[in-house]
């Protein structure tokens, strides 16, 4: 699966994906005290609806633009209020052409206390995201493969933070290379919070991909997932899911709230449906 993500920014998983980081890291500004987010993955930064890759899919279209058009609750509202505000913030005009990535909408939410430090292993996304923070001193840049990050940046000095983990899926292996890393970094940092992003498209595959996050033995892994069609007979991208290990204890009863509103605007079908269950409690 190739998920160069310029051809499917802004599509329905990173409208839930992108959700969920934005209440993480909300949560995390509740404390005066400073904090640091590791993206691993984090591409270039900022994506061009209007561009070549983007303009060959489209499938921003049936993500963020459903989420934009749509007549939304007063309290799903609330919560996803601060995500749409990025957006639009990269929209100054009115007219959806920008899409935040990861490392752009984090940087919307940091204090000046907080930091955050992007890791791109592919050399012209990495140039790119370069460019996009240039002269940002609260932001650091790597060109680094990002599982190497894992066990090299943290924990990170500030001793809090969030580490968001957003593989592409070009490679097999990645679910593996997910659980190895998430075992290597939380012994070094029990205490930080891990998100964990993964496409549904093999269900046997997620399924042992679940039961290797429970035999871990590491505790507090909520699982999050949002389809959009039931299992399809070809291979594709049927849902997303995110992981996250020490979650904030809000984030369970928000994403109740949010989710089954998600499911109704992102949802091809009405039975498509989503998860919210914790693999391992405390």
């Amino acid at each position: 699966m190739n998920y160069r993500h310029a051809y499917h920014a802004g599509n329905f998983a990173d409208v839930v994906k992108h959700i969920i980081l934005t209440r993480i890291v909300l949560y995390l500004q509740r404390k005066e005290q400073a904090f640091r987010v590791i993206d691993t993955h984090a591409g270039i930064g900022r994506y061009d609806l209007g561009g070549v890759e983007a303009g060959k899919t489209g499938e921003w279209r049936n993500g963020v633009g459903r989420l934009l058009d749509a007549t939304i609750d007063a309290k799903v509202a609330e919560l996803i209020q601060p995500y749409l505000d990025i957006v639009r913030a990269e929209n100054a005009d009115g007219e959806i052409r920008h899409y935040p990535g990861s490392p752009l909408i984090v940087r919307h939410l940091l204090r000046r206390q907080d930091r955050l430090s992007a890791l791109e292993l592919h050399p012209e996304d990495a140039a790119l995201l370069t460019e996009t923070f240039e002269g940002d001193v609260q932001v650091r840049v790597t060109k680094l493969d990002g599982w190497l990050a894992l066990g090299a940046h943290v924990p990170p000095k500030e001793k809090r933070g969030l580490v968001l983990v957003d593989p592409p899926f070009e490679v097999s292996g990645e679910f593996d290379r997910l659980v190895d890393g998430l075992v290597r970094a939380h012994k070094r940092f029990s205490g930080g919070t891990f998100a964990l992003w993964y496409p549904v498209k093999d269900r046997q595959e997620v399924r042992r991909f679940v039961a290797a996050l429970h035999n871990t033995g590491i505790p507090k892994i909520l699982r999050t997932e949002l389809m959009i069609r039931p299992a399809s007979p070809e291979p594709r991208m049927d849902g997303t899911g995110m992981i996250v290990i020490n979650p904030p204890f809000t984030l369970d009863s928000e994403l109740r709230i949010v989710l089954p509103a998600l499911s109704k605007i992102l949802s091809e079908e009405q039975n498509a449906g989503f998860t919210l269950e914790w693999i391992r409690g405390e």
